[in-house]
């Protein structure tokens, strides 16, 4: 089987690598992209993948980009933070999908199900199909999460995501920290809350922390290729993971 992976956080791709390696013998990895560019040039190169393993938005913008210049027939698995429920809808058409963050147990039982779903049929993926996804997940962008509810001892307060000046992660819960540096708890994972954030104002720098582009005050490099970023209302800097720090530089820009 020949595959192709297109995912911009290297240890993602690493990950995806190694599990690929693990559960799909003799598959052959016809190459790796960060960029819609080079994931573009990879197609016109390679003979016709069996496979593409892709995320949704890469360094340079939108993976739709990629199948809108070049025609796939193969089916393709998206990895991504979006709901369940929204991909549900594109099984059996050539798409099926894992949800970030997936363990290898998540990522055996979605690749089995991939199995059933295609290994026998010869499905094709029609472009039209491709389209209506993206005019789904475009209007899903629509709607990013504006306020979040945050439990208090004297009550319930509304937090609005314009206020946040970064969210940190804490297990299944996150700490959100506003303009003065107070933290606020919301019971969300920090996955999910990124899934639901505007990507054009919000940025994971690392595992465990999420930055609003608003409240960023200076930055300085850090060892080992990463960055210290401080924002309003923190004494103490953030780091950007070495992983991270290409993209981050490409959206500050962007």
């Amino acid at each position: 089987m020949k595959i192709l992976v297109f995912e911009d956080e290297i240890p993602a791709q690493n990950k995806l690598l190694s599990l690929i390696n693990d559960h799909i013998p003799n598959c052959e990895i016809q190459g790796t992209a960060r960029t819609v560019r080079d994931a573009v040039v990879l197609l016109s190169s390679n003979d016709k993948p069996d496979l593409i393993f892709s995320d949704i938005e890469l360094l340079d913008g939108s993976a739709f980009r990629i199948y809108e210049q070049c025609q796939v027939h193969c089916p393709i698995i998206f990895c991504t933070a979006f709901d369940q429920y929204l991909f549900q809808a594109f099984q059996g058409n050539g798409i099926a999908y894992l949800l970030k963050p997936y363990s290898k147990q998540e990522f055996a039982a979605a690749y089995a199900k991939f199995q059933r779903l295609f290994s026998n049929t010869g499905q094709q993926l029609s472009p039209d199909v491709l389209r209506e996804l993206k005019s789904v997940i475009a209007e899903k962008q629509k709607d990013y999460k504006s306020r979040f509810t945050v439990k208090k001892r004297n009550g319930i307060m509304l937090l609005a995501s314009s206020d946040i000046v970064s969210f940190e992660a804490q297990g299944d819960f996150s700490f959100a920290y506003d303009k003065s540096g107070e933290r606020h708890t919301i019971n969300m994972s920090l996955g999910n809350i990124e899934s639901k954030l505007d990507p054009k104002q919000f940025f994971r720098i690392n595992r465990s922390v999420i930055v609003q582009l608003s409240y960023i005050e200076h930055m300085e490099p850090h060892f080992k290729n990463r960055l210290s970023v401080r924002v309003t209302g923190q004494q103490d800097l953030l780091q950007t993971s070495s992983g991270k720090t290409a993209s981050f530089r490409i959206w500050l820009e962007s």
